[in-house]
């Protein structure tokens, strides 16, 4: 008998009738000679709604409580889901992240699972029990109830696929699975039969909400394959799994694109040990996450240093720096928002040349003005006018033929 680890996302369980479906489709898995593990999501608009309710009755609630008010919507939601599971005749139980054995370190709203024991669902699998789950939560070695971020039930899916040993996990959402880029950018956008985890990795890190990164990282460490595909239909996903030879054959595998992004530059910075220290200190202390960065080539002892932020930050970011502008010695520091960035994504890049100057000259011929660049070793980044993000994405994707074969094949000449 296979044991299956089957996740479902808040617009999965949106609604009572979702909730009978995917009741439905865990009976069937069952019936098909399958031990299920159900991992559930809180309901659509649940989470945000129980966020805001906290701010106005709290300005500055502590961790702690948030993360015990957090964690009742995927409790509601998995308790609903094994109602409906045995209100169709089969046997479910729902258990709560403690109680599957999910232990997470002290670190409220973000924890990170530390260990798994799963020796409570596997009894009740041995009982013949539908056994569903409270994705995104866990708790400490003193008990205390911890989240572990947004988009956290997919790391609870496949940490419990691992710890298990389960012979498949699937994430069940909205989408299809992955595509090469979205389709509501891009209508041509086609389904990928398979991603690597490193890719995966580089498209959630640049802008696609497919996977929760983290997810995707704990997947790659521990081997665990897993599978994204709709909750609405019967067609099979997208498989991430560690990648293969033939792989490297796809050059380009996506493309993702992240809005509401701002640029933050710092002229004449001095060229002296320390100072980019002090730029990257400042904006650390408010938690401000940092993306691209660029440092032009020193002149005359200066440097210009370039970064991108999330566009929310970009005030936060600006009262931090304008002291250390004066501190470091540096000129100035200027900003603006409505920048986007646009990655392209895949392996291939290792071993066929000419995709930089591909995508340059696309997007040359389009008119569109790269204000940054970034590379890794199976991604490109080009930080753009947020305006021109969705026709550079058209552009791009056009250019590498992603709509006519799913991938873009072959050497890029």
């Amino acid at each position: 008998m296979a044991l299956i680890v089957q996740k479902y996302g808040g617009t999965s369980v949106g609604s009572p009738e979702r909730i009978r479906n995917v009741a439905q489709r865990l009976l069937e898995a069952q019936r098909e000679d399958n031990d299920v593990v159900a991992v559930i999501s809180a309901m659509a608009g649940v989470t945000d709604n129980l966020i805001k309710l906290a701010r106005e009755t709290s300005p500055q609630p502590t961790d702690r409580e948030f993360d015990v008010l957090l964690s009742t919507g995927e409790r509601a939601a998995t308790a609903l889901v094994a109602m409906a599971v045995n209100a169709l005749g089969g046997r479910a139980i729902s258990l709560t992240g403690a109680e599957a054995g999910v232990l997470t370190d002290r670190i409220h709203t973000k924890a990170k699972i530390a260990n798994i024991n799963p020796r409570l669902i596997e009894e009740l699998l041995g009982d013949g029990y539908i056994v569903v789950v409270a994705g995104f939560q866990g708790q400490t070695p003193e008990g205390e109830t911890t989240t572990l971020g947004r988009g956290g039930s997919d790391l609870s899916a496949i940490a419990l696929a691992g710890a298990l040993g389960a012979d498949a996990c699937q994430i069940f959402t909205d989408v299809d699975g992955v595509f090469s880029c979205d389709p509501r950018i891009v209508p041509e956008a086609m389904k990928m039969e398979e991603i690597a985890y490193d890719e995966l990795l580089e498209m959630a890190g640049a802008g696609s909400k497919v996977m929760q990164s983290r997810a995707v990282e704990f997947a790659k460490k521990f081997g665990v394959p897993f599978e994204v595909r709709s909750s609405f239909k019967s067609a099979p996903g997208t498989v991430a799994k560690e990648e293969a030879a033939n792989m490297e054959d796809v050059v380009i595998r996506g493309i993702s694109v992240e809005r509401k992004q701002a640029k933050v530059t710092l002229d004449d910075v001095p060229d002296t040990p320390g100072a980019a220290s002090r730029i990257f200190s400042a904006i650390a202390t408010a938690n401000i996450l940092v993306d691209v960065i660029v440092q032009s080539a020193s002149d005359r002892n200066t440097t210009d240093i370039s970064f991108t932020i999330h566009q929310d930050d970009l005030a936060r970011a600006e009262e931090l720096l304008t002291p250390v502008v004066q501190q470091i010695g540096a000129s100035r520091v200027s900003s603006h928002g409505g920048m986007a960035k646009l990655s392209v994504v895949g392996i291939g890049m290792r071993s066929h040349s000419g995709v930089a100057a591909r995508l340059f000259e696309c997007l040359g011929e389009g008119a569109i003005n790269i204000e940054l660049i970034s590379t890794s070793e199976i991604k490109i980044t080009v930080v753009i006018a947020e305006k021109d993000a969705e026709r550079a994405a058209q552009l791009t994707h056009e250019t590498f033929g992603l709509a006519r074969s799913g991938v873009a094949q072959g050497p890029v000449r």
